[in-house]
C-alpha cells in the first residue's frame, strides 16, 4: 500500500506541475490564437476584421509584456516592430494583397516563435526560400541582369517574412552575417562580374542551409526528457523495491512452512 502510496504521488505532483504550467501558458495560447486568427482573415481579404484582430493581440501582448514582463527586451522590441508592421499593412492603400499577407505572416510567425521555442513555424518557410533562391542563382547563370534584379527582389521579399522570426530563435552573431550577405548583394547587385556573383551567392546559400539546419537539429524540450527520465526512475525504483520485498515475503512464507517438517 505505501508503495501504491508513493507512486500516487509522485504521478499527483508531476501532473499539478504540469497544470500550473498550462495556466501560466494560457495567455501565451490566446497571442498565438489572435496571431493565426489574423493571418486567416487576411487570406481570405478580410482585411478590416484581421485589423481588429491584431489590434486585440496589440492590448494583451502589452499586458502580458510589459506588466507581467512574460518576454525578454529583444521579444517585446521585435514582436511590437512586426505587429506594427502587420497594422500598418492592414491599413494602407498603397499594398497589394500579396504584401498584405507576407507583412501579416512576418508577424504570425514572430509570435509563434516567442511561444513555441521547438518546431518554429518559420522553420517550415525553408522551401519557399530556398525555391526563390535558387531562382536568383540561375538568373546569375544566365546573365540576365533584369531577371536576376527581379528574382532577387522576390527572394527579399519572401526572407523578410522570417525576418524578425529568426532575430527571436536565432544568435545576434548569425543574424548579423545573413543579413550582412544579403545587405551586400542587395547593394552591389549591378556592379560585380558574374564571377564575384556567384561566390557571394554561394556563400549566402550555405549560410540559409545551415540557418534551417540548425533550427531542425534538436526540437525536443530538453526540459520534457528530465521530468520523463526523473518521473521514471523514482517509479522504477519504487516498483523494484516492491517487487523485492514481495519475494522476500514470498521466500520468508515458504521458510515458515517449511520449518515444522524440519
Amino acid at each position: 500500500m505505501k508503495a501504491k502510496s508513493i507512486i500516487l504521488l509522485v504521478l499527483c505532483i508531476l501532473f499539478s506541475g504540469f497544470s500550473v504550467q498550462a495556466e501560466s501558458k494560457s495567455s501565451m495560447t490566446e497571442l498565438d490564437q489572435l496571431a493565426d486568427e489574423a493571418l486567416q482573415l487576411t487570406r481570405f481579404g478580410r482585411f478590416e476584421e484581421a485589423k481588429k484582430i491584431v489590434e486585440r493581440f496589440g492590448l494583451l501582448f502589452s499586458e502580458k509584456g510589459v506588466l507581467e514582463r512574460q518576454f525578454t527586451m529583444d521579444e517585446l522590441r521585435v514582436v511590437t516592430a512586426a505587429h506594427h508592421e502587420a497594422l500598418k499593412a492592414l491599413t494602407s492603400i498603397d499594398l497589394n494583397e500579396n504584401d498584405r499577407v507576407k507583412k501579416v505572416t512576418a508577424f504570425r510567425l514572430a509570435t509563434d516563435a516567442i511561444i513555441s521555442k521547438y518546431q518554429p513555424l518559420w522553420s517550415e518557410m525553408e522551401r519557399p526560400i530556398m525555391n526563390a533562391f535558387e531562382d536568383v542563382k540561375s538568373a546569375a547563370l544566365e546573365g540576365d541582369e533584369n531577371l536576376y534584379n527581379s528574382q532577387l527582389n522576390e527572394f527579399l521579399s519572401t526572407y523578410s517574412v522570417i525576418q524578425p522570426s529568426i532575430k527571436i530563435d536565432v544568435s545576434v552573431e548569425k543574424v548579423q552575417k545573413l543579413d550582412s550577405r544579403i545587405a551586400f548583394v542587395d547593394k552591389y547587385r549591378t556592379s560585380f562580374s558574374e564571377q564575384k556573383w556567384m561566390k557571394e551567392l554561394e556563400g549566402l546559400e550555405a549560410d540559409l542551409k545551415k540557418l534551417f539546419s540548425d533550427v531542425n537539429k534538436d526540437d525536443t524540450d530538453p526540459s520534457i526528457w528530465w521530468v520523463m527520465i526523473m518521473t521514471g526512475g523514482i517509479i522504477i525504483s519504487t516498483l523494484s523495491y516492491v517487487s523485492w520485498r514481495k519475494y522476500r515475503g514470498q521466500k520468508m512464507l515458504k521458510q515458515k512452512r517449511k520449518d515444522p517438517n524440519d
